[in-house]
């Protein structure tokens, strides 16, 4: 885009994931000379007043996302405190742990074999067992 020209979007959400990289973006537009219009907010960067509009709208964006954000974290603390545990459960107990590993130390079962065994994917017994394959095969070159 060249100086004088006017991006038109529809809404503002659709040019950025975020108020700071909203507001980084129409700062480098303005320092091009681009104009920034969208057809949903009242946003119109090539007049005084629709620099006014934007800078209001992005402190009450941030003001939005601080409150948001102190809400979700007392709400963690506050289920944290009544005992209760977020995210998903583990994929692998600490028993399935130990019967993947001692399945590995036979050089003839797979890591597929053994995440087939425990219908868990192989990539997550990678994670948990970093080196299963390598420690596979090892032994096979040993053998």
């Amino acid at each position: 885009m060249c100086q004088g020209d006017t991006l038109v979007v529809w809404k503002l959400d659709r040019l950025a994931r975020s108020m700071k990289q909203l507001i980084e973006t129409i700062e480098s537009f303005q320092d091009r000379g681009i104009a920034l219009k969208s057809l949903q907010d009242p946003i119109d960067t090539s007049s005084p007043s629709g620099k006014l509009v934007f800078h209001i709208f992005a402190a009450l964006a941030e003001f939005e996302r601080g409150v948001i954000r102190e809400r979700t974290s007392a709400g963690l603390r506050a289920a944290r405190e009544r005992g209760r545990v977020g995210g998903r459960p583990p994929a692998l107990s600490a028993k399935d742990l130990q019967v993947a590993k001692a399945m590995l130390k036979d050089s003839d079962i797979t890591v597929a074999a053994v995440a087939k065994r425990l219908n868990v994917a192989p990539s997550t017994l990678y994670r948990h067992i970093p080196h299963a394959r390598s420690t596979s095969l090892e032994e096979k070159a040993d053998a």
